[in-house]
């Protein structure tokens, strides 16, 4: 009886302790489901931040903008002349082109054109017309400026006495050319006598020959002409200190080759000459 006791009571005992434990698993079951229903949180969002706007500037030895280009007048050691080569030669191209001499692009050689150009600059100055650069020419380009137009407008103006064409824009000289007009004297052609003259007037450029337009009197080089009598401005192999054509105006091929390219003479242009 006393050992029946005791059984029934270890079993209550132990029926307590199986309860507890199965109550406690559920508890725990439960809170691991819970857990798992819950979805994953989103990342955490970065908080902005602002950027530094400093620029670091790399050091400079310079105050300030640099100056603007400038082309001073060539300081020589003695004469330039046809066949020179080097630096002095490309300054003395620098200065007469900044002035407006055409003489095409500076090389530092001094060739056909850069010829042209200083006999053109010794035209306007007044000086001996012979294509190099002495001293006389180097000190008279110290204090040079661009030479002045004759009227306003824009127009080709050729000036007989100094034997230059000046290419005007807006009543300013742009460009200048070394020319050779008419030599004002008589000529046979053809059994009959005509003068060589370049005649003197407002005209306009009244057609041109992209070529070499041959007529009686030989061939012209890309005319273009702007008086009926047929003279005309046309590239030519010789190109003088002096008048030399039969009326026509005189400038090199190169020179006359540019004119084309740069469209300075359309058809219908003024040209005066005087």
């Amino acid at each position: 009886m006393r050992t029946k006791r005791i059984l029934q009571r270890l079993s209550v005992g132990v029926g307590i302790v199986i309860a507890v434990v199965i109550a406690a698993l559920f508890a725990v079951q439960g809170q691991t489901d819970a857990a798992a229903d819950v979805p994953n949180p989103p990342p955490p969002i970065a908080t902005p931040t602002t950027m530094s706007t400093t620029t670091t500037v790399p050091p400079t030895t310079e105050a300030g903008p640099a100056p603007a280009p400038t082309t001073p007048a060539p300081t020589t050691t003695g004469t330039l002349r046809p066949g020179d080569e080097g630096p002095e030669v490309f300054a003395l191209q620098q200065r007469l082109r900044s002035l407006g001499y055409w003489l095409g692009t500076p090389d530092g050689t001094y060739g056909g054109l850069t010829v042209q150009a200083v006999m053109a600059f010794q035209k306007v100055e007044g000086m001996e017309r012979d294509g190099v650069a002495g001293r006389d020419t180097a000190a008279a380009l110290q204090d040079a400026t661009r030479p002045a137009a004759g009227a306003g407008g824009d127009l080709v103006e050729i000036d007989k006495d100094r034997q230059v064409l000046f290419v005007v824009r807006d009543g300013a000289v742009r460009w200048v050319l070394n020319v050779s007009t008419g030599t004002e004297e008589p000529y046979s052609v053809n059994g009959r006598t005509e003068i060589a003259d370049t005649p003197a007037g407002n005209w306009q450029v009244g057609w041109a020959f992209d070529g070499v337009d041959v007529g009686e009197l030989g061939g012209l080089y890309r005319p273009r002409y702007f008086h009926r009598d047929g003279i005309a401005v046309h590239g030519y192999s010789d190109v003088p200190a002096y008048p030399a054509s039969h009326g026509c105006v005189r400038v090199s091929n190169a020179a006359m080759d540019w004119i084309w390219a740069e469209g300075l003479m359309p058809v219908g242009s003024a040209v005066w000459v005087h």
